[in-house]
Formats: C-alpha cells, structure tokens, sequence
C-alpha cells in the first residue's frame, strides 16, 4: 500500500512539473498556444516527451535546452537576455530615451530662443544707457540652478 501511495505522490509531482513547463513551450504548429492548450500533433508529442524526459530524471533547465536545441529559440516564451536579443530587450529603452531627450532640448532651446531674439531686437534699436540696463536686465534669462535633480523640480511644476 505504501509503494503504491508513493507512486501515485510521484506521478503527480511528475504532472505538475510536466504542465509547468508545458505552460512556457510555444506549440510550434499554432504558434500562439502553448503545448499544454493546443491540440495539434506535435504538441501532444512534446507533452509526452517532457514528461518521459522528467521521469527520466532530467531536470527543467536541461528539458528546456533541449527543447530550445532542437527547435529553437522561439519555442520558449521567455527567451534569453544576450547579445542577439539585447536590441530587442533594449528598444523600447532607448527609443523612450531619445525621445525624451529630444522633447527635453526642444523644451530647453526653445526658452532661450525667446531671449537671445529679444535681445537681438534690442541691440539694434538707440537706447539711453540706462534703458539698455533695463533691458538687458529683463531679456536676460535667469541662471541655470545647478541643483541636483532642480531639472525635474521645473517639470513639475509646470
């Protein structure tokens, strides 16, 4: 009676291992389902050959590279971080990088603008010395804090 509780505790550790990794496989025929969900052929033949290779004492990294070695990187859900997929990975990265950063320079460029043409009009109109003080003292943008993070005070208080 024992052996045969011992076998039954085995065989369900056996399936829960065996429907974990098949949640992480692509169905190579349908593509969108994993092994566990579709029906097709090679699915029902992929479930089958995991849970052989578990009985066999293999464990769930060397099930996954084999299944990887023999029908490649896309069969897995979550595929590995490395130089071939580092762009892939980082994409959305950068792109958010870059687009922030040009969003910041426009920002930035377009605040100085405004004086640098203001003082431009002024420096060619006959001013007395003291209304040039005056201007210059008006059209001349404020210093740049150089606080750290004083970039991102002035974008919420915006």
């Amino acid at each position: 009676m024992e052996t045969n509780e011992g076998e039954v505790r085995q065989e369900r550790i056996v399936e829960a291992r065996a429907r974990n990794i098949s949640h992480n496989v692509r169905c190579t025929e349908c593509g969108s389902q994993s092994i566990e969900d579709s029906q097709a052929d090679i699915a029902i033949l992929l479930r089958k050959l995991i849970r052989d290779d578990i009985r066999g004492g293999k464990s769930d990294k060397e099930i996954y590279k084999r299944l990887e070695d023999d029908f490649g990187e896309t069969v897995l859900y979550a595929p590995k971080f490395d130089m071939q997929t580092a762009a892939l990975w980082l994409s959305p990265l950068l792109i958010a990088g870059a687009a922030g950063g040009i969003w910041g320079y426009r920002k930035y460029r377009q605040k100085t603008n405004v004086h640098i043409m203001a003082l431009n009009l002024v420096r060619g109109v006959p001013l007395t010395p003291k209304e040039k003080e005056t201007m210059l003292e008006i059209l001349t943008p404020p210093p740049l804090e150089r606080t750290p993070f004083s970039w991102l005070r002035k974008l919420l208080q915006r």
